[in-house]
């Protein structure tokens, strides 16, 4: 089945060879599908390694429409080697405030800034100029219809208007659609575990701090999640919440005009510029691969349970998907059985912080309003800010609670969340 493929992709570069340079080519040794984020993270990586990579975003640019609120880990991004410019950022957050239903306050802050405020739509711009300066080509406005497949082998892609790519191996990057898992019977994201998001912005937020994050729980406001308000260091703010349950539009009236601590600090705001969109929190999808095809970010569930954050987990997975293709490209493997090592070095990179964050939405998800009242209380009466400034990395959160472990405070916390979650 293989074989089959390899041969006509061998035939189509010696006939768009014999046709001259300038034919349309019809051909790439990867076809990724989506320009967001972990789309153009894993053609620049395959770029870099020396694969021809042809990059589609069904929309007419790039970062458009923007969803996300954009609240990155700045030593997440460290470790993947990017350094964003300044134009991207919008503040550097330091401290972060923890909001119960009925206003109960804790706080958190280290002495140094640990994540970005970022303009979501520059970030993936940059990030397309980073895939193209590697090599990789991109084609926008151009929607894939569906997958190529011959024997149960993906081979390529198939566009609007019958127009097709043959590739080796194609990386879906899709988002949460799923459309070409679904073609390929993969199993999609876990229905059960997913919130729908809405995002916006206000003008003025002068009652913020500005290296502050503030973070809003309960049931009664974003049953599922929570809300958010993130200051921008020009006076404005991001809001938002992701709700389990009803309208996320409703939801944000209610949080913004209702909870006891927002709707002072939102008095007299007028939000703009909505968006909504949805978040998987069920962690990974248990097959991410087939013969011929890797998929990866938000489309494979590779997103913190806990935050709902999908971008620095979702390039970490998507430099491991890169570089598996350019491996089986020189090795010229492309079956699921040598795939099969993408999905395994994923799980390896981020399968135990997953985890753990996955019981640990689950257990939060218990709790009730007057229970995560009093898990806030119990956090600022036993000094958790102190034990918690120890810890900068925001994204490996299972790893982050195994180097705590000896905090009393922690323990505490812990127990009254476990058995909490338990009763209610």
């Amino acid at each position: 089945m293989m074989m089959a493929c390899a041969f006509k992709h061998a035939l189509s570069l010696i006939l768009a060879k014999i046709a001259g340079r300038n034919a349309v080519r019809t051909q790439a040794d990867v076809a990724v599908v989506g320009a967001g984020p972990t789309g153009c993270f894993a053609a620049m990586t395959a770029a870099k390694l020396g694969s021809e990579v042809v990059v589609f975003e069904e929309h007419p640019e790039v970062g458009l429409p923007s969803h996300c609120a954009g609240h990155i880990s700045i030593k997440g991004l460290n470790k993947l080697g990017l350094h964003l410019p300044d134009s991207i950022i919008e503040n550097k957050i330091s401290g972060a405030a923890f909001y119960s239903p009925s206003g109960n306050e804790f706080r958190v802050r280290f002495p140094s800034p640990v994540t970005y405020v970022i303009n979501r739509s520059m970030f993936d711009k940059h990030l397309a100029r980073l895939a193209k300066d590697a090599g990789a080509r991109f084609i926008v406005g151009t929607r894939v219809e569906k997958l190529l497949v011959d024997r149960d082998t993906v081979c390529g892609v198939q566009l609007k208007n019958e127009k097709r790519l043959e590739s080796r191996i194609v990386i879906d990057a899709e988002g949460c659609a799923s459309t070409l898992l679904r073609q390929i019977n993969l199993q999609t994201l876990d229905k059960s575990q997913v919130v729908s998001a809405v995002n916006g912005e206000v003008g003025h937020a002068d009652a913020l701090e500005e290296g502050t994050v503030e973070v809003y729980l309960g049931q009664k406001y974003a049953p599922g999640l929570y809300a958010w308000i993130i200051p921008r260091s020009d006076g404005s703010a991001k809001v938002g919440l992701a709700t389990k349950f009803g309208n996320p539009r409703e939801h944000l009236n209610r949080f913004l005009s209702r909870h006891p601590v927002a709707k002072k600090k939102m008095a007299f705001n007028k939000v703009r510029n909505l968006s909504f969109h949805i978040i998987p929190l069920g962690g990974p999808i248990p097959k991410t691969y087939k013969n011929g095809f890797l998929s990866v970010g938000d489309v494979a569930s590779q997103v913190k349970p806990t935050t709902g954050g999908g971008v620095v987990m979702g390039l970490t997975c998507a430099k491991i998907a890169g570089e598996t293709a350019s491996e089986a490209l020189r090795q010229n493997r492309f079956g699921k059985d040598f795939l099969l090592r993408y999905e395994e070095r994923c799980r390896q990179a981020i399968g135990f912080d997953m985890r753990a964050m996955r019981q640990l939405r689950l257990m939060i998800n218990r709790l009730s309003d007057r229970q995560l009242d009093r898990m806030v209380n119990l956090c600022r009466e036993l000094g958790v800010n102190e034990d918690l400034q120890r810890v900068s990395d925001i994204d490996w959160q299972g790893q982050a609670l195994l180097r705590l472990i000896r905090s009393p405070g922690i323990w505490a916390v812990s127990l009254y969340l476990l058995l909490s979650s338990l009763v209610s």
